[in-house]
């Protein structure tokens, strides 16, 4: 087993590769972000999902910055986070891979019905619906701070997570 000190001074000798590995010892839950910018309907997985603060209710998502929804989703302005249950995890893998074309994103894929414009994905734990309230860079990322506007719990049970390099559920 390796082990490295990074101290203060020492922070850029750290590389990607070597972050990644750290993260995947690291269980975050799984989520789809879906947006609907100017009638394009777009979704991407995310591991990212945090919530900031309760009071105003925030939540933050970190998007790669070269990702084809990270455009849309800034001029967007508005998103849903759909949280996905332990039995999701080829949705999961489906919003996951790049160069989709958005017509194709979608098929055979459930939708709930919702008086939102964003898709909310059929079977989630539940779905956050939210405003952009700010845009914080992050290298090659954007984290963006959404600002929940309303909340919907769908089915208990168990959350998908990601760890080791795959989807569990747990």
């Amino acid at each position: 087993m390796r082990r490295r000190r990074i101290d203060s001074y020492d922070r850029a000798v750290v590389t990607g590769d070597e972050l990644r590995e750290a993260m995947r010892r690291f269980a975050p839950g799984i989520a789809v972000v879906t947006l609907n910018a100017g009638g394009l309907r777009l979704g991407i997985t995310v591991a990212s999902l945090v919530s900031l603060s309760l009071e105003p209710p925030l939540v933050g998502v970190s998007v790669g910055t070269s990702s084809s929804a990270h455009e849309p989703l800034r001029e967007a302005g508005q998103f849903v986070v759909n949280l996905l249950a332990g039995d999701q995890e080829r949705v999961a893998q489906h919003f996951a891979r790049s160069g989709v074309p958005p017509i194709a994103l979608w098929s055979g894929i459930s939708l709930r019905e919702s008086p939102q414009s964003e898709p909310q994905l059929e079977g989630a734990l539940a779905w956050i619906t939210c405003r952009t309230r700010d845009e914080l860079d992050a290298g090659d990322h954007t984290i963006f701070v959404g600002e929940v506007l309303s909340l919907e719990l769908g089915r208990p049970g168990a959350a998908l997570v990601y760890v080791g390099g795959g989807y569990r559920s747990v």
